[in-house]
């Protein structure tokens, strides 16, 4: 059954099904650290993977079936000291697409700013609103902001608690050490994607992703023309955006998780929508303005 349905059910129900809200798949690479003891890489992807999967995120009850996919990618590029490390993570959101095995990409994002320390068997300490350490605040600030995307997929504007707890994080590590938080170090961190997707100035974004899966992508199995003028009401939403503030942060989250998608589903295009969606790529990602004409070669 579709999951926001089903979690809905279940929230009623709370003695008879209990599950957490993440399947995520952590992998920890240190193959650029030379001559380290490497046990202590895999003793931390454990660790992350428990705290992720094995923690309550939300209020929610989630079935197993239900759980929303994702997997975070640690790179470790440099061990500083002994439990002292630098790196970076990418983080992949995933979400079923209505009545298909096909699974779309919300999120497909890397943040180089991954400075954090680690004691091999020291429990993962984290508390909302409490900045503990680096590492916990980072994999929570992600995990919040995939809530949120996954929920607003699925019912427009639904992911704002999670923004507000996303938010939180940001707020609580104002006085870290660490990069990535504060909105003077750089257009493109974790302090301004919670700001972009929060700012009433770009709600269009969001409505945008509402229409783009659950008026797009999930009724496209039914009636292909009807679930493309979904998408095509999202990219109008993005381009909006776009206009309002040129290179937002959220509008280069959108391509890198929908670019190679969005040239799959107007490949089979009428002409005109086409030429319109290669016109509104080219405008929101220019550097790849090239990319898109890949649409247009193609037959319908």
């Amino acid at each position: 059954m579709f999951r926001k349905l089903t979690v809905l059910l279940f929230t009623c129900l709370p003695a008879l099904v209990s599950a957490q809200e993440f399947m995520c798949q952590v992998s920890v690479n240190a193959a650029q650290v030379e001559g380290s003891e490497k046990k202590v890489f895999q003793t931390l992807q454990t660790a992350v993977y428990e705290f992720i999967n094995n923690r309550k995120w939300t209020n929610y009850v989630y079935r197993p079936e239900e759980r929303i996919e994702c997997s975070m990618l640690i790179t470790i590029t440099e061990r500083v000291s002994s439990d002292q490390f630098k790196g970076r993570i990418n983080v992949v959101l995933q979400r079923p697409v209505y009545k298909t095995s096909y699974n779309t990409n919300l999120l497909n994002l890397v943040d180089k700013d991954f400075d954090f320390k680690y004691v091999e068997l020291e429990p993962l300490e984290y508390n909302d609103d409490v900045y503990t350490s680096n590492l916990t605040s980072m994999v929570a600030y992600y995990l919040y902001i995939m809530l949120g995307l996954d929920a607003d997929s699925f019912t427009k504007f639904g992911g704002t608690p999670y923004y507000e707890k996303a938010r939180g994080v940001v707020n609580a590590a104002q006085n870290s050490p660490e990069r990535g938080w504060k909105s003077f170090e750089s257009q493109k961190n974790r302090f301004w994607l919670v700001e972009n997707l929060m700012n009433n100035t770009y709600s269009a974004y969001r409505e945008g992703l509402y229409s783009y899966h659950r008026l797009g992508l999930d009724l496209m199995s039914e009636n292909m023309d009807l679930g493309r003028s979904g998408i095509n009401d999202c990219l109008e939403d993005v381009q909006k955006v776009n206009r309002e503030k040129t290179g937002l942060y959220i509008t280069q989250v959108f391509i890198d998780a929908k670019n190679e998608e969005i040239i799959n589903i107007y490949s089979q295009a009428a002409p005109m929508d086409k030429t319109k969606t290669v016109n509104i790529m080219k405008e929101i990602d220019p550097a790849n303005g090239s990319k898109y004409q890949q649409i247009m070669q193609s037959p319908r």
